[in-house]
This record gives structure tokens, sequence and C-alpha cells, in this order.
């Protein structure tokens, strides 16, 4: 192959790499769907034992638990719910601020990914997702948002 020829195919292919990059600096992810499941789906989702949703629930705050420092660190309280089912919930502090003033009794809403298990389950993922990659959830406590 001729030195022109070789010269132009080089041309070529870093112009179709420019374009890539160029046409890859419009790219945005598909927007994920944030609406939340109604707070009484709750009670659905813990009798059929389903994970992975995203839902918002609102409850009392009944027990204050020891951070969990191992990988990500995560603040850790349990809610009531009106209906008397207790859910974990698990707040992701490297990623959103911790709630310093939360105590026993206040109320809480929760917006994030719910988990089944056999205790009645818990939320995660209550927090900005850097990726956005995964609904932002958050927490809502004395009128402040913590995501």
């Amino acid at each position: 192959m001729s030195k022109p020829k070789r010269m132009q195919q080089r041309v070529w292919i870093i112009f179709g790499f420019v374009i890539l990059i160029f046409m890859g600096s419009f790219y945005e992810p598909a927007p994920q769907n944030n609406t939340p499941a109604p707070t009484s789906n709750i009670e659905q989702l813990i009798e059929q034992r389903q994970s992975d949703v995203q839902i918002e629930v609102s409850g009392t705050v009944t027990r204050l638990l020891a951070d969990d420092n191992e990988g990500s660190r995560h603040q850790r309280f349990i809610i009531e719910l009106a209906s008397g089912h207790t859910l974990l919930i698990v707040h992701n502090i490297d990623l959103a601020p911790r709630i310093d003033d939360i105590s026993e009794g206040d109320e809480v809403r929760v917006y994030g990914e719910y988990i089944w298990n056999d205790k009645g389950g818990l939320i995660h993922w209550t927090h900005h997702d850097p990726a956005n990659r995964h609904p932002h959830g958050w927490i809502r406590h004395q009128d402040k948002l913590y995501q």
C-alpha cells in the first residue's frame, strides 16, 4: 500500500474517532422512573416478599442503631409504619449527610429501594446516585431533606 493511501486511511480513522467522541458528549442515560409506589403498597411488598422496589414510606423512629462502618459507612435506624410493620433504614453517609439530630419518636419520610427480609425488610439507596444509574433516594426529617 502506498504511503499517501495509508495516510488517508489514518486521517479517516482519526476523523471517525473524533465523530464518536463528539457524539458521545451528547449521550444521556435514559431517565429513571422515579415515581414512588404509594405507601400502602409496602404491605403488599412485605406479604409477597418482593425486593428491589422503589418506594416512599412514612414512619416513626423506634430505635437508633450503631453505624455500619464496614465498607461504605451507613447510618441505621428502625422505623415503625402506621400498620405496625417495622423497617430498617440503611442510609449511606459516605454519599449523603448524616442525620445528626434524629431521635426515637421522630417522624421521617423515606424514599429508597425496598428489600424484603423476614423481619419486615429494609430500605436503602436513600441518597443520590453519583453515577445516575439508580433512582435518587432521600430521607425527610424535620422539614430537612437528606440526599
